[in-house]
């Protein structure tokens, strides 16, 4: 099976980035995290990204907050799908990252997720990987049957 990459641009995101990777081990997709920014470490960046797919990566998840930068090099630098999670800091609430991410020029995509969102950015690399690995894609299924089988659960004990 492909592996996902984590890619964030500073320690300071590692809180949201656990929470796609807790995503990642719980459906089962092998993944790796790393640290690299798009405006300190622009060359390691983009090596990484120039030889993902060589090294086993099926998709590619950047985390930036403000300038957010971030996905969209590596996406220039690499022809895998690459997925943006904007991630809130205490300037903007993460609208710059937000912002940052989505605008991104014509032949140069990245799929962009909520302000923080983790865990649908691992769902959707896992989408991404699953279209070759049919056992994955029943994991999927049944993620998505759990939660709906949850929210059934909380509507029969909401008692009002």
């Amino acid at each position: 099976m492909k592996k996902v990459g984590l890619i964030m641009g500073s320690d300071s995101d590692l809180p949201v980035v656990q929470k796609a990777a807790d995503k990642l081990k719980e459906l089962g997709v092998p993944y790796e995290a790393h640290i690299y920014s798009a405006h300190r470490t622009p060359v390691q960046a983009r090596t990484f990204a120039e030889n993902a797919e060589d090294n086993g990566f099926g998709a590619l998840i950047c985390f930036a907050g403000k300038a957010a930068h971030l996905a969209g090099a590596v996406a220039a630098a690499s022809m895998l799908p690459v997925i943006g999670v904007p991630v809130k800091s205490s300037t903007l609430d993460g609208l710059d990252a937000l912002l940052s991410t989505v605008q991104m020029p014509s032949g140069i995509p990245v799929a962009t997720v909520a302000i923080d969102g983790a865990a649908n950015a691992a769902i959707l690399a896992a989408q991404i990987i699953a279209v070759g690995e049919p056992e994955l894609s029943r994991r999927l299924k049944d993620d998505r049957a759990k939660a709906a089988q949850t929210v059934l659960e909380k509507d029969a004990a909401l008692g009002l």
